[in-house]
């Protein structure tokens, strides 16, 4: 019927600016390659040649933005939005800078949507969106967006690997900074430092100082001494606070951060909580005749002073493993590893390779979440058989399934920590179980120390990763999938479909409103960056607002046989309306010439 052009790579002999799209070619090779540097040169190159394409100043944006120079991605992606405003690989490429940008998260989420509006058809815009969402720790609404992506691309690596972040209930990088505030992250970053810098002093001191005051009044008898340095502690408590709070410096946003990083907060609480504690216990033991009925107040926030700090880190550490869906995380970081090994076997494309690595160290984590879980429960189920019935041990038999079989799927087999904790936790399971049923002490000893086992298999599984400064069985070890978006070939306009447009004596443009498919009479022109200009009726531009898709038709007079339809994106631009093509569809009118 004819020809198709859509927004792949056009064929190099047929495009007026060949030369410029062979370098913008050859930079996205290399950059796939993870090659930045080089994709920079040969972008440049492509940028020279062709000073109007919006192409190489995308790909000049990506390369900056791979070498880790995020600033300068901004300005190149801005232009590629200044000369083709109706671009969606050209406003993602904006979204994907900005959103590096302290204080423009806002701006990367207009252009994301942008996106989204110009090609609802495409997977990228949404798993930006996604990104979005989840940098602000908004889970739901990225869940959302990764599932729309899905939908659309069932197969796309970034959205499945991010999806599962959703799922596990991912904090960002800065879980106290919300992207979309006016402010440098490093600012409120320091702010946070010094929250968390006053809460660790002030546990310390109160804790230390607490058994020490105890010590020598139990051990020594020297209590009224003991108090008075406890009173000395407590002065000292006044001028670090102080240090503290001028190094916070943007108070302001301290209760928003608080808010957003509950830790911190609980942080904060707890050491404020301890000092109050501090207080009351030396306020209470100052009493010569204590009534016996103050006895368990008097312990009681001892037991605060001293020991809120390793309860609160108790608490994070089960509350941790409980959150989130770590099985159905663990089901999309499989299927996301399968598919970027196969993507990365068929094209040998480094962001495939990247992505099957992110997917895997994610999913150990993840299973390392389950483990937490099943341990935990385990621990319960045991400790309230052996209290109450022992015959309640027996359903623990079936409480490691979960656990192996996402071990199994996973393929993190290689991890010797994580399969060591995994069949103590089995062992455990069954011990107990053995237990509960023939009333065997060694079992129930075997199954608890089988319990054991697995937490300092834990604890030194954390401590080697802590010495080694790698990742560790966290959730703060876990990655987002980022790869470089925005990427994709510009639609070229060769030289038959510009003089069908210079030379045609009627022009249809189509649009769509409210009632349906809209057709008028339009005056067109090719500008030398490859954008449509029309001028077309009133009508016509209330209805871009809504829905910018359109397609504009013409015939050569020159040869009355030749039609081309340009599919794209319509944007108001003063008194002229700007397409931008997606697609370029070229045929021939039906005749007697086909029978030949």
């Amino acid at each position: 019927m004819g020809r198709v052009g859509t927004d792949a790579r056009g064929t190099k002999g047929d495009l007026p600016d060949r030369s410029s799209r062979e370098w913008c070619d050859e930079a996205l090779t290399r950059l796939d390659a993870g090659r930045p540097e080089s994709a920079l040169e040969a972008a440049r190159r492509a940028a020279e040649l062709d000073p109007v394409a919006e192409w190489p100043q995308r790909l000049i944006s990506l390369a900056h933005e791979r070498l880790g120079r995020d600033a300068d991605a901004v300005p190149a992606a801005e232009r590629a939005v200044d000369l083709a405003g109706g671009s969606w690989p050209a406003r993602l490429r904006l979204a994907g800078a900005l959103r590096r940008v302290p204080g423009r998260w806002r701006e990367a989420a207009g252009h994301a949507a942008l996106a989204r509006k110009f090609a609802p058809e495409r997977a990228g815009p949404q798993v930006m969106l996604g990104d979005l969402a989840l940098l602000r720790g908004e889970h739901g609404a990225a869940e959302r967006a990764y599932r729309a992506a899905l939908a659309i691309d069932p197969d796309d690596p970034q959205a499945r690997v991010n999806l599962a972040l959703a799922l596990l209930r991912f904090d960002p990088p800065r879980p106290h900074h919300d992207p979309a505030w006016p402010v440098d992250p490093r600012e409120t970053g320091r702010a946070r430092r010094a929250l968390e810098v006053w809460s660790r002093q002030v546990r310390l001191l109160v804790a230390v100082a607490t058994i020490v005051i105890a010590g020598a009044a139990l051990l020594l008898d020297r209590g009224a001494q003991a108090r008075l340095c406890g009173l000395a502690v407590l002065v000292l408590l006044v001028p670090l606070t102080v240090r503290q709070a001028r190094r916070v410096g943007l108070w302001a946003y301290a209760g928003a951060m608080l808010g957003r990083d509950p830790w911190l907060g609980a942080s904060v609480a707890s050491a404020a909580l301890s000092a109050l504690a501090f207080a009351g216990w030396l306020l209470l033991g100052s009493v010569h005749v204590l009534p016996a009925s103050l006895d368990p107040v008097w312990a009681g926030l001892a037991g605060i002073a001293v020991l809120g700090w390793p309860a609160l880190t108790a608490l994070r550490a089960l509350a941790e493993a409980w959150r989130g869906h770590p099985l159905r995380a663990l089901a999309e970081t499989e299927r996301a590893g399968e598919t970027s090994r196969e993507a990365s076997r068929e094209a040998g494309r480094e962001a495939e390779r990247v992505a099957g690595r992110v997917a895997g160290r994610n999913a150990g984590v993840a299973l390392w979440l389950v483990l937490g879980r099943t341990w935990s429960v385990l621990v319960a189920l045991l400790a309230v058989a052996l209290a109450v019935r022992p015959g309640l041990a027996v359903a623990a038999v079936v409480l490691p399934y979960p656990l192996v079989r996402g071990y199994l799927r996973a393929r993190r087999r290689g991890d010797r920590w994580l399969a060591a904790a995994t069949w103590l936790v089995v062992l455990a399971a069954g011990a107990g179980a053995a237990g509960g049923l023939l009333g065997s002490a060694w079992a129930w000893r075997a199954g608890t120390a089988a319990l054991g086992a697995a937490a300092v298999v834990f604890v030194a599984r954390a401590l080697h990763a802590w010495w080694r400064g790698g990742p560790g069985p966290w959730r703060s070890s876990l990655l987002m999938c980022d790869l470089p978006m925005g990427a994709e070939p510009s639609v070229a306009l060769d030289s038959e479909v510009r003089q069908t447009f210079s030379y045609a004596r009627s022009i249809v443009l189509a649009y769509g409103d409210a009632y349906g498919p809209r057709v008028a009479g339009a005056v067109a022109s090719v500008t030398s960056s490859g954008e449509l200009r029309l001028i077309a009726e009133t009508e016509a531009w209330q209805a871009i607002e809504d829905d910018p898709r359109v397609a504009v038709f013409a015939s050569d007079p020159l040869q009355r046989r030749f039609w081309v339809e340009v599919r794209g994106i319509a944007l108001a631009d003063s008194d002229v309306m700007r397409v931008t093509p997606k697609q370029v569809l070229v045929g021939e009118f039906p005749g007697r010439h086909q029978r030949r």
